[in-house]
């Protein structure tokens, strides 16, 4: 498979979408936050100083999406329809954050999805280092996507 994003020259180049038809598009991506069982349980109850994390890693999660093309040197500014993003407990010490984006448009938001769920991942980070320095942000990886030329992918489990 050839690489989309280096020209013949070997030299870094965006990618031609001009010819492409839209499509719906999608994908999926996680990230694990492993923390301090404290701290989930301050995070799941609201209790930080800081305010509801979960409410503020939604929010930044949502924003980064949609800046996604500023920080990521050779994305496209698509137009995107949705993102959601989706915080659960694993056991007592992980919080899995999903995020689902789409869009209709001739390229994929892929990496909308994925800065979405790191930036939300710092977001939690942030407001918790004061009570935990240890905090690690695990597994982040894009689980699905759907639509255009190179069709579905699922991630294995």
């Amino acid at each position: 498979m050839e690489m989309t994003h280096i020209g013949a020259d070997g030299e870094a180049k965006m990618v031609d979408i001009g010819k492409k038809q839209d499509t719906f598009r999608f994908a999926r991506a996680q990230a694990v936050v492993v923390m301090k069982e404290e701290t989930l349980a301050q995070i799941m109850r609201g209790g930080l100083k800081k305010g509801d994390v979960i409410s503020a890693a939604r929010l930044a999660g949502i924003m980064a999406a949609k800046k996604t093309y500023e920080l990521i040197p050779l994305c496209h500014n698509i137009p995107i329809d949705s993102v959601e993003l989706e915080f659960k407990t694993l056991g007592t010490d992980r919080l899995l954050i999903t995020v689902y984006a789409a869009c209709t448009y001739k390229t994929g938001i892929e990496m909308e999805a994925l800065t979405a769920v790191t930036v939300a991942s710092l977001t939690v980070y942030d407001m918790c280092k004061a009570v935990d320095r240890g905090i690690t942000i695990t597994d982040v990886k894009l689980l699905e996507k759907d639509g255009g030329v190179s069709g579905r992918f699922i991630a294995r489990a």
